[in-house]
């Protein structure tokens, strides 16, 4: 009889039994419908005629395979060809199944959902096509569910809103459509959708408040996200950026933990209006709508994008004080009706900041590098500031 002793990290527990008959058909199963891409000898160690849990990405506990992780994880290493075989299903006490990027393609089977221990489920950059299995949301233990950065097409299941322990939803990167339903799990921490072609409003209690980590970025969203955002004080991580959702920015999000905002080209209105201080470092706002006076609350933000909006008024004192310390790396305000900033022309702005201030209602007092994007003209026509004489 051949032992295997792999101790396998991520559950402490060390193999000592001939594997289970019907695991073991199921990895011949598997082996059949996978191949390692040119420059990968992956499976090489897949020699059925000694003991499964001697080979490379297979860990089991007693006779059963708890954990694969096929293919070589190392950089560079490209990856596997073929297909996930619906046998993967017969491998009852599966937690975890990995596969690194490559060329696995086809559809997930819906046999995943007979996989009732399945913790962990990453297949990440290959391939895959076709629709997410509803059957998903039927494994109640599944923790992380990543399939980003494939070619996977229709909606996101409602069923994934409900599985209770979903704590990593990343899908990223695909094809998929159609709106999007609550998430009720109270353990999610990271949603990842950027990247695809989901559309429609967002529910208001779209996403609970244990979320830390929300991407919506490239899609087709629209509707407001006020009473959405409002509950996420959580909040690590926002980017809603390159949408068309409309309403006004919620004052609280800007007293959230946020290091990074952004909400740039959707179709937000109205002032934006911070209750206190603003301390994230990364603040996108631009190609909106929005209006108003710029509150000082901003000045503390290192990377400011406020252009391409409607702001009008004066620049308050207190972004010129911090851009001249270099407290403020990059403050762009071009294309908006502002009407002055107290600078004064000879002054030297530190290599290590920049500003804009093109096509504004004003002469802009100094000469500063703008973005090629920025366009050349320096100032708005003058029709189009009826208060400014120029």
């Amino acid at each position: 009889m051949l032992f295997c002793f792999l101790v396998w990290l991520s559950f402490g527990i060390i193999s000592s039994a001939i594997l289970d008959p019907v695991d073991f058909l199921a990895l011949q199963s598997i082996r059949k419908s996978l191949e390692d891409a040119p420059g990968s000898n992956f499976f090489d160690s897949w020699d059925f005629t000694s003991e499964p849990c001697n080979f490379a990405g297979v860990y089991c506990d007693s006779d059963k395979v708890i954990a694969l992780n096929l293919g070589d994880p190392r950089a560079g290493s490209p990856g596997l060809t073929g297909r996930i075989n619906p046998a993967i299903g017969k491998l009852s006490a599966l937690a975890e199944f990995t596969i690194v990027p490559g060329r696995v393609m086809g559809r997930l089977p819906e046999t995943l959902s007979e996989l009732s221990n399945l913790r962990f489920f990453t297949v990440s950059r290959n391939f895959l096509s076709g629709h997410i299995p509803a059957g998903l949301g039927q494994l109640r233990s599944l923790q992380t569910l990543d399939l980003s950065y494939n070619q996977l097409t229709g909606s996101i299941p409602g069923s994934l809103g409900s599985v209770p322990a979903l704590s990593n939803l990343i899908l990223s990167h695909n094809h998929l459509t159609g709106p999007v339903s609550s998430f009720i799990s109270q353990t999610l921490t990271r949603i990842d959708l950027m990247h695809n072609n989901l559309s429609g409003p967002l529910p208001p209690n779209a996403f609970p408040p244990s979320v830390q980590y929300l991407s919506l970025a490239w899609n087709r969203f629209n509707g407001p996200v006020n009473w959405v955002l409002k509950r996420l004080n959580r909040l690590i991580y926002l980017d809603l950026s390159k949408n068309q959702f409309t309403g006004v920015i919620p004052c609280e999000i800007f007293s959230f933990p946020l290091t990074n905002l952004q909400l740039e080209r959707n179709l937000f209105f109205g002032p934006v209006r911070p209750i206190v201080q603003v301390t994230i470092p990364n603040v996108d706002l631009s190609y909106n709508r929005l209006s108003g006076g710029i509150s000082p609350m901003f000045s503390t933000v290192q990377n400011l994008y406020l252009n391409n909006n409607r702001f009008s008024g004066h620049v308050p004192a207190s972004f010129v004080d911090r851009l001249l310390d270099a407290s403020v790396q990059i403050l762009y305000l071009q294309h908006n009706y502002l009407t002055g900033i107290e600078m004064n022309p000879t002054a030297e702005i530190p290599l290590t900041s920049s500003l804009c201030l093109q096509y504004n209602c004003m002469v802009p007092p100094v000469h500063t590098s703008c973005p090629l994007k920025a366009g050349t003209q320096k100032t708005r026509p003058t029709a189009q500031c009826p208060d400014w004489k120029g």
